[in-house]
């Protein structure tokens, strides 16, 4: 299985840099794992316009990786699930992408395009919080689907 991690974000050193990089070593026994951060000059000028054009520079930046795969969108609104049921979502796909979004979410026609669009809970997170919540839980996922007793 592929899994891609895809967010808005400036590519920069985070202290949870390290918890990342174990979770997705310990992913790896499961599934190849990819982190991918995007943040380009028209991601930079729409956050000076308005949220509008940032969630439409979002879209822009996220089209081309939309194709192939199953699609989940990680949105405030989104379904709340627990790990049992996030686990579902990794059963039997060939590949997955996980869409997180920047700081003023997404656009309604981009979250048309998701084949499962999921909340992490009901606080606001930054994304890189986000993405460690996400990355712990792609590993619990895979233990409950193979038995390991990590999730327990």
């Amino acid at each position: 299985m592929n899994i891609e991690i895809l967010s808005i974000a400036k590519k920069e050193k985070s202290i949870y840099d390290p918890l990342n990089k174990e979770l997705m070593k310990m992913i790896s026994r499961f599934a190849k794992i990819e982190d991918i951060e995007l943040f380009n000059k028209d991601v930079t000028k729409a956050h000076t316009i308005s949220a509008e054009a940032s969630k439409e520079a979002y879209s822009k930046l996220f089209a081309p990786y939309l194709a192939k795969s199953f699609n989940v969108i990680l949105h405030p609104d989104g379904q709340l699930i627990d790990s049992y049921e996030f686990s579902k979502l990794l059963d039997g796909r060939i590949a997955v992408k996980f869409f997180i979004g920047g700081a003023y979410g997404f656009e309604d026609d981009f979250l048309k395009k998701g084949d499962s669009i999921i909340s992490l809970g009901n606080i606001t997170m930054s994304h890189k919080i986000a993405k460690v919540v996400l990355l712990e839980q792609i590993y619990r996922g895979f233990s409950i689907l193979s038995n390991h007793p990590y999730h327990k």
